[in-house]
């Protein structure tokens, strides 16, 4: 830490699907400080109703993935939602989860929850707002480009490391090369 600001490393890269695949770029999220900032950004990327994802990593803690179709509401999943909820971009998407389930108990959160995330006692939950340990989000938001959800909680279990689950994902995606030429 230098003068009271954080030094924590973030990655974030843009993936835009066109006709001729994907399209990747590294981005800065200096000015994103909500999900509609984030949503925008995605937009601004894509062409037409054409699908945007945005990888999110913070040095080996966590990851995240934002999908965002035309002006449909974005889709999020995060490989650790308490975690995530400890930083500054990350606690953007974990509020957003919080938000949609209504500041429950997360009972309702059903299909939020990866089946073994939702088994934890509430003691594992993390103080900031309740938001559980481990996968949080929608884990279908990659199936339609051949990443299944079982899949996808497998790259975000514990032991996981969210910069190889990145580049796993990417490669599922077909555009593991593009990618790593950004990182």
């Amino acid at each position: 830490m230098i003068l009271g600001v954080s030094l924590v490393a973030y990655f974030a890269a843009v993936l835009a699907r066109t006709e001729d695949g994907w399209d990747v770029s590294e981005t800065e999220l200096d000015d994103v400080e909500t999900l509609a900032d984030l949503a925008d950004l995605a937009r601004g990327s894509g062409q037409d109703d054409d699908s945007v994802l945005i990888f999110i990593e913070q040095e080996d803690a966590w990851f995240a993935i934002v999908r965002v179709d035309g002006e449909d509401d974005p889709r999020i999943f995060v490989s650790d939602g308490a975690a995530a909820a400890r930083s500054s971009y990350g606690s953007v998407l974990t509020d957003e989860l919080v938000d949609q389930a209504g500041e429950s108990e997360f009972g309702d959160l059903d299909h939020l929850l990866d089946e073994e995330a939702e088994e934890q006692d509430d003691e594992d939950a993390d103080g900031r707002g309740g938001v559980p340990v481990g996968p949080l989000g929608d884990a279908h938001l990659l199936t339609e480009f051949g990443l299944a959800a079982d899949e996808l909680l497998a790259l975000s279990g514990e032991g996981a490391v969210p910069g190889d689950a990145l580049e796993e994902i990417a490669e599922a995606l077909g555009c593991g090369e593009v990618l790593e030429a950004v990182r």
